[in-house]
């Protein structure tokens, strides 16, 4: 079963996560995973940029440092940038001090307030050390563009059911960089459609 919205019950679960935020406007808050990527990463900023709209990005830390001169436009174009740790590690697959100086590695790179796990989980007891310093992002709309047996239309369906103040997760990854060229403009047509605008999360 896939769950593109989590229950509100993760809110008070887990609180030292953040999964949504409360808003009096028709803002959602679109953020990117695991690039950048030369690949994809300037057919994003091209879209944002003809909306008129900012995105936050979750950069691997050694793709920041394969590719400085499109990290810098991400920059230069006023998106936020967050902490995805320096070789994408999964947290319940790593032991927590490497995962851990995995985390602080980026913070060399590109010292921010900003974190989202790998994969989506981490364990409570990693979270706790992060949070001291950052802000955990999660989300509230998960759109499984990575995984191609979930289709485009299935995902704009799903889409419908977005609402101001989510969080919503798309990559910018070069494993899905067709189906990114598809999807991304048709979603971001349907949410300027119901009204919606894209901001930055604030750190």
């Amino acid at each position: 079963m896939k769950l593109f919205k989590p229950p509100r019950l993760a809110d008070w679960v887990l609180p030292r996560l953040r999964w949504r935020f409360s808003v009096s406007e028709p803002v959602v808050f679109i953020t990117f995973d695991d690039g950048p990527s030369p690949e994809i990463t300037p057919f994003v900023l091209d879209l944002l940029k003809a909306y008129n709209w900012k995105a936050t990005f979750f950069c691997v830390g050694e793709n920041i440092r394969k590719q400085p001169e499109l990290f810098q436009r991400i920059l230069t174009e006023g998106h936020m940038v967050g902490n995805h740790t320096m070789k994408h590690l999964s947290s319940v697959k790593t032991e927590n001090e490497t995962y851990l100086g995995s985390f602080r590695e980026f913070e060399q790179v590109y010292p921010g307030k900003l974190f989202r796990p790998p994969y989506g989980r981490i364990k409570p007891s990693v979270a706790r050390e992060i949070g001291k310093t950052h802000q955990i992002i999660m989300w509230s709309w998960l759109s499984y563009d990575y995984d191609l047996k979930v289709s485009n239309q299935r995902i704009l369906d799903e889409a419908q059911r977005i609402k101001p103040g989510d969080i919503l997760v798309l990559h910018d990854n070069v494993k899905i960089v067709a189906r990114q060229q598809v999807l991304l403009p048709q979603l971001f047509e349907l949410l300027r459609k119901k009204g919606f605008r894209s901001e930055i999360i604030s750190a």
